[in-house]
């Protein structure tokens, strides 16, 4: 399956920000690609840092989200994106996938909230996968990345593809800060023997990189600008150390369960 991903600098205007979508979901369709992806309040704006949150109204996003499907229809592929979303007098930061026909196939609130996320929003219980031409995919969110936890649902339903949009970004370069993201990156993949496609903000310097990395942790694609990041996924036949992960994993999560 050809997935894409189309890294942007996202701001409060979110006319631009459709501008950029648009950009991306013709880029992809003429690519051939089945789903692209887009980070994380791609849609709004993450805010503080690229928007405000109190100009991000409930009537604005819902009327952002209807652009957004229209495109999935006009341009007859899926489309995955971050925004803030309102839901039951609750704000959420959340990802929403749509499909061809810009049906909602998969909404995914981010768990993990500290410090802005946790000023601005509430957190999601869990859930964030959806199948697609026969594919599990599932969805987390940015900080997630930090909490095993989050990811061994994952691996316990045998998803073989996580979709990750970031807004990670920082005001001056940090080499450091983006190796130890890519490196937590690379360990979910390894851990739980699957693929991550990570998609970041452009908006500032980035602290986490827009790539496509392997069931063994391997970066196998990376882009640093506002281009088209092509992957094309398939479920791999497991390696000898594919298989030793698999197996001592489930047995270290039995032994969990027995203790507990």
């Amino acid at each position: 399956m050809r997935i894409a991903c189309y890294p942007f600098a996202s701001s409060g205007d979110m006319r631009e920000n459709l501008r950029h979508i648009r950009t991306g979901v013709q880029a992809a369709a003429e690519a051939g690609a089945r789903l692209v992806c887009f980070h994380e309040c791609a849609l709004t704006g993450y805010p503080p840092v690229e928007a405000e949150i109190e100009n991000i109204t409930e009537e604005k996003v819902s009327a952002g989200i209807r652009t957004v499907t229209d495109l999935a229809r006009e341009y007859g592929l899926c489309v995955l994106a971050g925004t803030v979303l309102y839901d039951g007098g609750k704000r959420y930061n959340s990802t929403l996938a749509f499909d061809e026909n810009g049906k909602q196939i998969c909404r995914y609130d981010k768990q993990a909230l500290w410090g802005w996320d946790a000023e601005n929003f509430v957190p999601g219980d869990g859930g964030g996968v959806f199948e697609l031409d026969g594919m599990k995919i599932g969805v987390r969110i940015c900080f997630d990345v930090r909490f095993p936890e989050l990811f061994r649902p994952f691996f316990r339903e045998n998803v073989p593809l996580c979709i990750m949009p970031f807004s990670d970004t920082t005001q001056t370069p940090d080499p450091e800060r983006r190796q130890i993201i890519a490196g937590h990156l690379r360990t979910r993949c390894a851990e739980n023997v699957m693929q991550i496609i990570s998609v970041n903000s452009l908006s500032r310097y980035s602290a986490a990189p827009t790539a496509w990395i392997n069931q063994n942790g391997r970066i196998l694609k990376e882009t640093g600008g506002e281009s088209l990041l092509l992957c094309d996924v398939g479920v791999p036949e497991e390696d000898f150390g594919m298989q030793g992960r698999k197996y001592n994993a489930e047995k270290f999560m039995k032994q969990g369960k027995k203790n507990g």
